[in-house]
């Protein structure tokens, strides 16, 4: 389902945007459902912002300093309606046309269609690709997230950016206590994101987040899939909002390890800063200095 809406304005103050309001993805564990956000209408039927197009025109071609435009916080911006409506892919061509950067956060193998202008872009100034990886069991992924590519195709993605010279980040988040907390999944995902060559890994801890709205659909799903886990949930966390995994310690001392062995970035707030500096004009420059 998707129905039209009128936006007053598109880029946030940090030049973000969510040119889609709502999710078809189906994860089970998302933060955007929560009541928080004031969502008034069904989270799967997705709000498109008909005229965001217009105004990120405007707001591009009007903007003095060139700048990284982002999407895909609130809403992975490769849900199955951008295939047909290719609002994200004129999003990233108008971030072209103006000489701005880009950066987008998905789940989705539909960015191989747009790798055209992500080459275009990260040839003028810079594309960064943020891609969720949470568990590689692929049956086991298929039901926390189960309208989304696979994990292992997922990673396929992320190698064939590698070899276009994207550059590509991964967020290792969120970590469902009792179900991917195990040194095998966060071990397996490390070990890939090392295999296709990420520049950095975000990981805040090994573990979730639930507030009203997602934490009664999370619950609800966990009944469905997990019988029983629910009770184990509220007796351990009762009504927080930061779900830490018991294996917490143990999975971030093999997340540090490995990610310094292998000279991947691990720092959050370093990332960040990576993702969303746009590069200095001469890039040979750049490469010198750094």
């Amino acid at each position: 389902m998707m129905h039209y809406i009128k936006a007053k304005s598109i880029l946030s103050t940090k030049n973000g945007m969510n040119i889609y309001r709502g999710c078809t993805n189906g994860c089970i564990y998302c933060d955007s459902r929560s009541t928080v956000y004031n969502m008034n209408h069904d989270f799967e039927d997705i709000a498109v912002k008909e005229n965001s197009l217009d105004l990120l025109k405007k707001a591009l071609k009007n903007k003095k300093e060139k700048c990284m435009i982002g999407t895909g916080a609130m809403s992975d911006p490769y849900i199955t309606l951008e295939s047909k409506l290719e609002y994200t892919r004129k999003s990233m061509e108008l971030a072209y046309r103006y000489g701005h950067g880009f950066t987008c956060i998905t789940k989705s193998d539909l960015i191989l269609r747009d790798i055209d202008l992500l080459k275009k872009i990260n040839e003028k100034s810079k594309a960064v690709v943020q891609m969720t990886l949470t568990c590689m069991d692929n049956k086991l992924s298929k039901q926390l997230e189960p309208n989304v590519s696979t994990t292992t195709r997922r990673i396929e993605v992320l190698r064939k950016l590698d070899k276009e010279g994207i550059p590509t980040i991964v967020w290792l988040t969120p970590i469902l206590p009792y179900i991917t907390d195990t040194k095998e999944n966060i071990g397996q995902i490390i070990d890939s994101c090392i295999d296709v060559n990420v520049k950095g890994i975000i990981c805040f801890n090994m573990g979730m987040t639930l507030r009203r709205g997602n934490r009664e659909y999370y619950y609800n799903k966990l009944d469905e899939l997990f019988p029983g886990l629910k009770r184990k949930y509220i007796k351990k966390y009762g009504n927080s909002y930061t779900l830490p995994s018991p294996k917490n310690d143990e999975l971030m001392k093999l997340f540090i390890k490995k990610t310094r062995q292998y000279n991947i970035m691990n720092n959050p707030d370093k990332i960040f800063k990576y993702v969303h500096t746009f590069p200095c004009k001469n890039k040979s420059v750049q490469t010198t200095l750094f």
